[in-house]
């Protein structure tokens, strides 16, 4: 089962199709997970077409300005709608199903930037993310279901377009997302070479600070965002 908003079926139409060449069935459902009528419709459908649900992926996100002060507050409720309270109230209407399974995997992707706060309201949302998981995790133990977070760091993505074309590609998530679907886990980082620089911000927090306090180290995070804001507001 794939789900988007109706401005990007087409991409899951095109997942979809290689899926069936391979012998998958796949069906794709157009869900805006800011609206809970349309979660319960998801699950519903899932619920008919497989008799069943073992896992569910939450990879929605939006991004933001590394500069709270630069948003708007649409914009901030945005993020979190999508990046906090989406994964939240999809996990909420999915969790009955597989409690009364006793199985289940849910894995939810968020982001280094929910282990150190550079990112604005977009580290805010994968903060609570963060805890989010953390907490069903401890609820959902005694039923047979697992939580998994996932956080990548910088890949190649409609986010990142800025960053040029050396990062590596989406697919490093995707294997981690089925990696903790069959083998759970606590939490992933990918690529794995960013799990030193976290546990170094975690472990000298006033370090972090004054680096990334840093006024120049500030206008080299923002420059590109703000290079972006001003394209899109261009005549």
């Amino acid at each position: 089962m794939l789900a988007a908003p109706a401005s990007e079926i087409h991409r899951l139409d095109q997942l979809a199709a290689q899926a069936e060449r391979l012998g998958v069935r796949a069906l794709v459902v157009p869900t805006d997970i800011t609206v809970r009528s349309e979660i319960d419709r998801l699950i519903a459908t899932a619920l008919d077409a497989f008799e069943a649900i073992d896992v569910l992926a939450n990879v929605a996100g939006v991004g933001s300005s590394p500069a709270l002060c630069d948003e708007t507050d649409q914009a901030l409720q945005q993020v979190v709608e999508v990046n906090l309270l989406g994964s939240a109230r999809t996990i909420h209407a999915v969790l009955p199903v597989m409690k009364l399974q006793r199985r289940g995997a849910i894995v939810n992707v968020g982001s280094i930037a929910g282990e150190a706060g550079v990112m604005g309201i977009y580290s805010a949302s994968k903060f609570g993310l963060r805890g989010l998981s953390d907490t069903v995790r401890r609820e959902v133990r005694g039923y047979g279901i697992s939580v998994t977070l996932i956080e990548p760091g910088f890949v190649r993505s409609k986010m990142n377009v800025a960053m040029g074309d050396g990062l590596p590609g989406p697919e490093v998530v995707a294997r981690a997302i089925v990696a903790a679907a069959q083998r759970p886990r606590r939490r992933t980082i990918v690529p794995s070479y960013y799990t030193l620089p976290i546990y170094l911000a975690k472990l000298f927090p006033g370090l972090t600070d004054r680096v990334f306090g840093n006024a120049r180290i500030q206008q080299r995070l923002n420059r590109d965002a703000r290079a972006a804001a001003r394209e899109r507001v261009a005549p």
